[in-house]
């Protein structure tokens, strides 16, 4: 028995084609859109490759553009199809690639599915990504000499500027790292012997952070400098006080800007894929009510479609008997190739 059954006259053959055939069109442009959101995606992640230590995958951006231009090209030919299906001499010549198409389609929509997922799980190696680039980036924050990386304090700046953020996980994370060239550096001064000294690393370390890193929406001057030193500023307790820098790590706010737009790519992604499981069952109707025609020279008369021409079970039992012969039959001609090569 045939799976969801619907018998059909020549008006709503003729309607059914039109409204696949406007469908299809429809899913030409929700191709175009998947191909614009993964060059978007793309640009973004070159726009920040820096802070990412160079190791960002462009894989799924590149797998996006790819399943766009898919989508246009596999939803223009379909659109074609149920166009020549209205005309009887013109559809003859589709009939025989119809099948392999549908197969193609149902193909294709599996592939979107998996896109849409990986879309929703590459958050957990953003992460990874994202932690390593932004602590590399800091220790490069000084190097405004050293050609490759003069462009490194520039980048942290306007990033923690754009995204309210500071440091890696938070702003003590600059505190832990020499932040400032030695080439601002007086060497011949106490304070900075010190510091130098007061490390194994002899690095020059401080309870500071930079510029970017302050909340201009804070009615108290920036205190960037001595930030756990009460006695550095009238009236302040760093331990109490609402400090005026960003207190967010760069880490949390460029991977929830990632993830949300990885997010809503996905979703983006699974309604297209409803919209291309619609137009494949719809074409699949539009075959099927064509090749059960009543009486094939008279096009007015009725006909039946089907999304399957058995049960789901009936058509999994045919398709696992179809691979098993076809395994046999690899392993038939194996074994005649072996004893042709024993004769011989």
């Amino acid at each position: 028995m045939a799976l969801m059954k619907v018998k059909f006259d020549l008006k709503k053959r003729v309607k059914l084609a039109q409204t696949v055939w406007f469908m299809y069109w429809f899913a030409v442009m929700a191709g175009v859109l998947v191909f614009s959101m993964g060059l978007f995606f793309k640009i973004e992640l070159r726009k920040r490759s820096e802070l990412m230590d160079n190791n960002e995958s462009h894989f799924l951006p590149n797998l996006l553009i790819f399943m766009g231009l898919l989508a246009c090209g596999i939803n223009a030919v379909g659109g074609k199809i149920c166009y020549d299906s209205l005309d009887p001499a013109k559809f003859a010549k589709w009939k025989p690639m119809l099948k392999p198409f549908l197969v193609l389609c149902v193909g294709f929509n599996g592939l979107l599915v998996v896109t849409a997922l990986l879309c929703f799980l590459m958050r957990i190696p953003m992460q990874f990504t994202l932690a390593e680039g932004l602590r590399n980036g800091m220790k490069f924050y000084k190097d405004t000499d050293t050609p490759g990386r003069c462009y490194m304090k520039r980048t942290l700046d306007l990033m923690q500027m754009e995204f309210r953020c500071c440091g890696n996980d938070n702003y003590r994370d600059w505190f832990e790292i020499q932040w400032v060239s030695n080439r601002y550096l007086d060497f011949s001064a106490k304070e900075v012997k010190d510091r130098i000294g007061s490390n194994v690393d002899g690095q020059y370390l401080m309870d500071g952070v930079p510029f970017s890193c302050c909340n201009p929406s804070s009615p108290r001057p920036c205190i960037q400098h001595q930030m756990t030193n009460n006695t550095a500023h009238y009236s302040y307790d760093h331990y109490t006080e609402e400090l005026n820098v960003w207190k967010r790590g760069c880490r949390d706010a460029m991977l929830s800007y990632y993830g949300g737009m990885m997010n809503t790519i996905g979703a983006l992604v699974l309604l297209v894929t409803i919209l291309e499981v619609a137009v494949t069952v719809g074409l699949q109707y539009v075959d099927s009510s064509l090749s059960t025609l009543a009486n094939p020279d008279d096009p007015e008369s009725e006909s039946e479609g089907w999304i399957l021409e058995k049960t789901m079970k009936e058509t999994f039992t045919d398709i696992m008997a179809k691979m098993k012969a076809m395994g046999k039959g690899s392993k038939v001609e194996e074994g005649d190739e072996a004893a042709v090569a024993t004769v011989s």
